[in-house]
């Protein structure tokens, strides 16, 4: 066995020299090396499988079966796959989102918190613009002054959003201006959702913009953005000494 294996390769290495391997030599390795392709399964992936030797008038389903198995096999590779990437990206979108919060927690005034929500959380949450948007009451923003909020005309949340939609994802948009003032020539995807502080506060959104189309999209879950505008609404309804909102 030892000695016919050495000559194999031997006549291989001899063959190699001459720039060929021959077909007998490659039949005779795996002989001599039964093991090879448990080894390596993925060159079964790439092999023709051979139909059967079948009497007249009758059909073989072989290689048809096989090649489905195969094709299976693939398909629910590329599911595993997906599955596995789905599930980093949700635990590291799940760690920004948590370390967004903390942050907004940790806010020591209002003007704090606004500045954390316009620096601090694009790069926590791996975007390109965030804007913290209210709407005016009579071309006055009720109980909240400080630099870095968004003052937006009566009714544009419900013209964004529609009346009854908490989010509006987009996946290729010109940034809007009204929202994300200078960062809108950035923006080609965002993602808008609506905030609801207190009575005596009008309607207003949380904004994150990315230059990347398709960074956001209709299909995509929001819960983890719905967290952290609930956040955002405890936080302002700390600092305003609102009452808490019961719906």
């Amino acid at each position: 066995m030892g000695k016919k294996t050495d000559d194999a390769r031997q006549t291989a290495t001899t063959d190699r020299g001459k720039g060929r391997v021959t077909a007998a030599q490659v039949a005779e390795y795996l002989r001599q090396h039964p093991e090879f392709l448990t080894r390596h399964p993925d060159l079964l992936d790439i092999q023709m499988v051979p139909g059967r030797r079948r009497a007249e008038g009758v059909v073989d389903l072989q290689q048809f079966m096989v090649e489905r198995l195969r094709r299976d096999v693939q398909r629910l590779k590329a599911d595993q796959d997906d599955l596995l990437t789905n599930s980093r990206d949700n635990l590291s979108t799940q760690d920004r989102i948590h370390k967004a919060a903390l942050a907004l927690l940790g806010a020591e005034s209002i003007a704090h918190f606004i500045e954390i929500i316009a620096t601090d959380l694009a790069m926590l949450l791996d975007v390109d613009a965030v804007a913290l948007c209210l709407e005016t009451i009579d071309g006055k923003t009720a109980k909240l002054h400080v630099d870095g909020l968004r003052l937006l005309p009566a009714g544009t949340v419900d013209r964004l959003l529609g009346p009854e939609r908490a989010a509006l994802l987009r996946d290729d948009i010109v940034g809007d201006a009204e929202i994300f003032e200078a960062g809108a020539g950035l923006v080609r995807s965002d993602a808008l959702i609506r905030l609801k502080i207190g009575d005596g506060m009008p309607p207003g959104l949380i904004a994150f913009g990315t230059r990347h189309p398709g960074y956001f999209d209709a299909g995509q879950g929001t819960d983890f953005l719905h967290f952290l505008a609930r956040v955002i609404e405890h936080c302002i309804r700390a600092w305003l000494e609102l009452p808490r909102r019961t719906a």
